[in-house]
């Protein structure tokens, strides 16, 4: 027997990522995303979805750049708070002390304390509904040192990611498993 779920599709755990994004003036924003993915390896795409109301919305728009920044569990009180508070009327940089740093290829800052942030410029935007996907070519991605081995291999071990459960709405710690086959 099986239970017709309405709430949304099972494709759970999403990861839990923090946008940085710019308008034309140049101040930065972040903000919390969880429907974002990898649509294609060669060349490097990834997707981000986005509700067409938000703050941030406009500022993609203006520049069709984004940095999305990969936080650990560690950074789970500044990811919850960028999702709560829209840009428009604070600095949420200087609110939960995140440190803008330059990207190489786009405008809108890294954030340091993510050990990951990955360099995108908008390629395509499709409106769904509730969202608007944007299809986002990578262009740089960077990856704390701390992150490999001595012999120069990414451990991803060292790693805490966050992921949703959007079904329930609960935030996890997503550590990578290795399945031996």
């Amino acid at each position: 027997m099986k239970r017709q779920w309405d709430r949304s599709p099972f494709l759970y755990p999403t990861p839990v990522v923090l946008v940085t994004c710019v308008g034309s003036e140049g101040k930065p924003n972040a903000f919390t995303a969880t429907c974002v993915g990898i649509a294609c390896e060669k060349p490097f795409f990834v997707t981000l979805s986005v509700h067409p109301f938000l703050y941030s919305y406009s500022l993609i728009m203006a520049t069709n750049e984004v940095v999305i920044n990969v936080p650990t569990d560690n950074l789970l009180e500044e990811v919850v708070y960028c999702g709560r508070v829209s840009g428009r009327k604070e600095d949420k940089f200087a609110s939960k002390k995140l440190t803008p740093m330059p990207a190489s290829k786009v405008r809108p800052p890294l954030i340091k304390e993510c050990p990951v942030n990955i360099e995108c410029v908008v390629k395509h935007r499709l409106s769904l509904g509730l969202h608007d996907l944007f299809v986002c070519e990578v262009v740089a991605t960077h990856v704390d040192d701390d992150l490999f081995t001595q012999e120069g291999k990414l451990d991803l071990h060292k790693l805490k990611f966050l992921a949703c459960i959007k079904a329930t709405g609960e935030w996890r710690n997503l550590r990578v498993m290795y399945i031996n086959q």
